[in-house]
């Protein structure tokens, strides 16, 4: 009687337990009543605000393709997005929770900005093919720094990487401010924009970054699916004891699959300093590693799906900026729409992973 009265004592009121897989059809009916009640609360709250629901959905749909420069803008949106997200795949696959997408996306924009600041003579192709390999070192290299401490020391890889944004971000400041300050600005410290030689090419339009993007979804499709370094990462991050039995080379394969991932969203930063910014700025990132995490989480990891929700996200973000102008809305206003949409949206995913377990019966 003591020990059953111990193990109510010690359980929990209300406990979260992992469901079993459910079915695809069902995820789909799951997903589609998700956008649905997301659609529903964010139409409430905009009436709420005095704004017609369905005048403001159809000018955040039509807002972000209502022009050629309209279109152009959103998928400018996604290519970084698409491809910090993509870069994060295999490192959240392996349950190392990577939060350092920014600073990697910052860090890949700085190696590569060095190439098209010092070495703008070289030719065309040869310098775009050097500043992409540079953002693959600096992003790779800033993601292997946290997995080297995990391995070694048992570090938490969240807080190391979080960590580690801010102090890519501060790197551009001091750039920005020393070494690399544009000695042609006057009073206001920026760094040069650069040369017309560095600066990727545009395809139907739009920089080159959105071929990269879809080269990388084929490219992660085929590594995590076919390849043996995706199987490791799977086993990996279901069991390491079972990766470790298996005699996996467990500390390897942390190390080698956050350097890719690392690797990739320095990519992302290489087409925003080349591709759309050109030049070196603290705003190249601007957030979109945060976002790129709840793009990987939606998507579940799958590549073709990421695809799908990061151009999504860009048609959300440049509707509703369109909306703000449109409709004189805030601001404030417009992002806390984009949140309401997000919390519904995120909150029914976790309804399809989990589910609440609550304690019977009373404590002793």
């Amino acid at each position: 009687m003591t020990n059953t009265n111990n193990k109510i004592k010690h359980e929990p009121l209300i406990r979260v337990v992992k469901k079993a897989e459910i079915s695809f059809g069902k995820t789909l009916v799951l997903s589609l009543l998700a956008l649905l009640s997301a659609i529903i609360a964010g139409g409430i709250f905009i009436a709420a605000i005095g704004h017609n629901p369905f005048s403001i959905y159809a000018t955040i749909v039509k807002g972000a393709f209502r022009s050629s420069i309209a279109t152009k803008a959103t998928i400018k949106i996604a290519i970084p997005l698409l491809i910090a997200s993509i870069g994060l795949t295999p490192a959240f696959q392996m349950k190392f929770w990577n939060i350092g997408a920014e600073g990697q996306i910052i860090m890949g924009g700085i190696f590569a900005s060095y190439f098209a600041l010092f070495f703008d003579n070289l030719p065309h192709g040869l310098l775009l093919l050097l500043m992409f390999v540079a953002a693959c070192v600096g992003g790779g290299l800033w993601g292997l720094i946290p997995a080297y401490f995990k391995t070694k020391f048992g570090t938490n890889e969240t807080l190391f990487t979080l960590m580690l944004n801010y102090i890519a971000l501060y790197i551009i400041k001091f750039l920005t401010e020393g070494p690399w300050r544009d000695p042609s600005s006057s009073g206001f410290p920026k760094i040069a924009s650069f040369a017309q030689n560095a600066r990727l090419d545009n395809i139907f339009g739009v920089h080159a970054g959105w071929l990269i993007g879809l080269l990388l979804v084929v490219f992660m499709f085929l590594y995590l699916k076919f390849s043996k370094h995706g199987y490791e990462i799977s086993v990996v991050g279901e069991s390491i004891n079972t990766a470790r039995y298996a005699g996996m080379n467990v500390k390897k394969i942390i190390m080698r699959t956050m350097f890719i991932s690392g690797a990739i969203c320095g990519i992302a930063g290489m087409a925003q300093v080349s591709g759309a910014a050109y030049t070196l700025e603290s705003g190249i990132a601007g957030g979109v590693g945060f976002t790129a995490i709840t793009v990987a989480w939606l998507a579940k990891l799958n590549p073709s799906i990421i695809l799908v929700v990061a151009i999504l996200f860009s048609i959300l973000e440049k509707g509703c900026s369109v909306m703000q102008s449109t409709f004189g809305i805030s601001s404030w206003a417009s992002g806390l729409l984009q949140g309401i949409i997000l919390f519904f949206i995120l909150g029914f995913d976790f309804f399809t992973r989990y589910r609440f377990i609550v304690r019977k019966g009373r404590q002793a």
